[in-house]
């Protein structure tokens, strides 16, 4: 263990940048007043998880933002939601080194509504909007528009609908909450009547084709101490307490590295392709939005039937911020300081609604009754060291 331990610092000091890690730190966990993501079992999870990276990084945990205990030491921040440029500079966040997530130019660029292009090259768009991202994006996402008006938005849904269902996607949504799948134009606009048009104007929508017989792939890339791990997976639905499906859980295969380097484990041909638009994703966003820094990377890539019975895969949306997958994410860094030695691991996350038990030496992240979504077990496993030598 102790040894262990030395090589990973060891580790550390020759691939970090140079930053205040040589002392004691504080890992602060930062509410976003934006966010909308406050439910009592993700504050919960997040303070764990944050606990966890400040173990990692032999820093202090502080659950609530108290600027006068710092003292000068070094902050690594743990938002609960993307930043935006003007958030990070009030909290001296400067590179991916001083958080967990990540920080944007403008608020719409951490949402749904950046994938797409607008269905008219003079339709409404909020400020600092690309017009030509969508030419980069081209091949790595579905087809679809992005909206920030009521007519415009009926319009992308007329020409969506042309070529079979449809689905409309709230950018304020989480998840797939709030989603709806059109087959007609009176459908999209019952849909439209429940949407506030403020929220509409602030945040966008999206319009993509519906598909059945999906598969989501998560694809990512994480940087904590100067240390990357990058990795992809697929994602779990499980019947929530309701009935409903809902996101189950990741199951991901992490190596010490980025993006690039997934590529060499020579996937099987449908991950290899999201592990493909995922980078060209991220290198589109890289090159449109040079100010944006982001230590957690994580692509949603989807694969599945359109109404016509074509496949199609595309990077649904980023995540610039702690999410789903964080869980595993964490546990991967762990096993890697546990030992330097492993090359590569399996690490999963589970959600499981109603009574459930973990399989034993799993980290448990919540457990018990959540006032909105009932009982809950949130946890995290290793499955098995992999390629020690």
């Amino acid at each position: 263990m102790v040894l262990a331990r030395r090589l990973w610092h060891h580790f550390l000091s020759t691939q970090a940048l140079p930053v205040n890690d040589s002392k004691r730190g504080f890992v602060v966990q930062y509410p976003n007043v934006r966010s909308t993501r406050a439910c009592g079992h993700e504050s919960i999870s997040r303070a764990h998880m944050a606990r966890r990276i400040a173990a990692l990084k032999d820093y202090e945990f502080s659950e609530a933002y108290q600027p006068e205990r710092y003292g000068g030491a070094h902050v690594y921040y743990v938002p609960d939601d993307t930043l935006t440029a003007g958030e990070a500079r009030e909290l001296d966040i400067h590179s991916e080194q001083d958080l967990f997530g990540g920080v944007v130019p403008h608020p719409f660029v951490a949402s749904k509504t950046v994938t797409h292009g607008l269905v008219d090259p003079e339709a409404a768009a909020p400020e600092g909007w690309s017009r030509g991202l969508a030419k980069h994006l081209h091949g790595c996402v579905l087809p679809g528009y992005a909206a920030f008006t009521a007519a415009d938005a009926r319009q992308a849904a007329a020409r969506m609908l042309r070529h079979g269902a449809a689905r409309v996607k709230p950018a304020w949504g989480i998840g797939g909450s709030g989603q709806a799948t059109i087959t007609d134009i009176a459908e999209f606009d019952a849909f439209l009547a429940t949407i506030d048009a403020a929220d509409l104007t602030r945040y966008g929508a999206v319009v993509e084709p519906h598909l059945e017989e999906v598969v989501t792939y998560s694809v990512g890339q994480v940087h904590i101490s100067g240390v990357r791990i990058a990795y992809f997976g697929a994602q779990h639905l499980t019947p929530n307490n309701s009935g409903d499906e809902v996101y189950g859980g990741s199951s991901l295969v992490v190596v010490p590295g980025e993006l690039d380097t997934l590529l060499e484990l020579t996937p099987q041909p449908g991950i290899e392709s999201a592990v493909s638009l995922a980078i060209q994703y991220d290198t589109a966003m890289a090159l449109e939005f040079p100010e944006l820094l982001a230590s957690r990377r994580n692509y949603d890539v989807i694969r599945g039937r359109d109404s016509r019975g074509s496949w199609r895969t595309g990077v649904l949306e980023q995540s610039w911020r702690i999410g789903g997958a964080s869980p595993a994410e964490i546990a991967a860094f762990e096993a890697f300081q546990e030992n330097p030695a492993l090359r590569m691991v399996r690490a999963s996350c589970v959600e499981a609604y109603g009574e459930h038990e973990p399989p034993a030496g799993a980290v448990i992240y919540f457990r018990g009754e959540d006032e909105r979504v009932g009982q809950l077990t949130k946890y995290a496993y290793i499955e098995g060291d992999e390629n020690s030598a």
